[in-house]
């Protein structure tokens, strides 16, 4: 059985042996950020586009970026196996400092960790997912792609221990996104997902969507979405980098779109594959 690799600061070396101290300020105080980045042929898809997120989020977080785009891809590159789809998981923390001290630590070498997984998009084109509504309990800087992600975990399982796959949230009434993805709804005829916003993370994917969308000129509207607007959606879909697409064919315990994926989410899947294709 092939061991697998990932990188720590600056080596390569077996997962089983990467290791980290306790006073990791990632371990201690979830003081990081990370990106997912997927891969199809051994090729990092819009990778540029996931260096700026990258970027932003360390910027949030007023952590230096402790590489240039360039070493990026020269320091990823070696991770990824030619010819398979897979997704990249980057994570950056503070470092390791001497003591547990709230405040920034003098001097501090950030943690660097990168490995593979495999991606498993969703590829049946006669089932979808269920979905649970819940409220938006996270933070104000949902743009932040940081590690503390306690509250998605907690809103992504009670939507599991419901029997569902996904939590989709609402704040104040206006939908956000899902607890680990960007959501779209088919309302009228036109494929709608909220605005960029601290109140939701702009998910590549998402982007990808509304590209293809204005390729091909299917109507598509970034716009305030409000939890009676979803309840008359005739389609929903949850995205992420290492899902793509997936319908929702139920939610709150009723049926979306007759409780199969819709002839928009069939259209855009064959779009995104093609998308995909092109790339290899």
């Amino acid at each position: 059985m092939e061991t697998e690799t990932v990188y720590l600061n600056g080596d390569y070396v077996p997962l089983a042996d990467a290791k980290i101290s306790v006073m990791d300020r990632g371990f201690l105080f979830g003081d990081g950020v990370y990106e997912v980045i997927p891969a199809y042929s051994g090729q990092l898809f819009r990778l540029e586009d996931h260096l700026e997120r990258l970027d932003k989020s360390l910027r949030a977080i007023r952590l230096q970026n402790p590489h240039s785009h360039e070493q990026w891809l020269n320091l990823l590159t070696p991770l990824l196996k030619k010819g398979l789809d897979q997704s990249v998981y980057l994570q950056i923390t503070r470092g390791t400092a001497p003591k547990r001290d709230h405040a920034f630590p003098q001097n501090v070498t950030p943690t660097v960790f990168a490995m593979v997984t495999g991606i498993t998009p969703h590829s049946d084109p006669d089932n979808g997912v269920k979905a649970l509504s819940m409220e938006d309990s996270r933070w104000k800087l949902c743009d932040t792609k940081a590690i503390t992600l306690l509250a998605n975990v907690l809103l992504r399982q009670a939507a599991v221990d419901n029997g569902c796959t996904e939590a989709i949230l609402f704040k104040d009434g206006y939908l956000t996104e899902g607890a680990a993805s960007n959501v779209f709804a088919v309302i009228d005829g036109i494929l709608m997902t909220p605005p960029k916003s601290s109140a939701i993370l702009p998910g590549i994917t998402r982007d990808v969507i509304l590209e293809i969308a204005r390729k091909n000129n299917i109507p598509c509207s970034e716009q305030a979405i409000s939890k009676a607007d979803i309840k008359k959606a005739s389609e929903l879909w949850i995205t992420s980098s290492t899902r793509e697409i997936i319908p929702v064919v139920e939610l709150d315990s009723e049926k979306v779109s007759g409780g199969k994926p819709g002839p928009v989410w069939k259209t855009f899947y064959k779009l995104f594959q093609e998308h995909k294709q092109s790339l290899r």
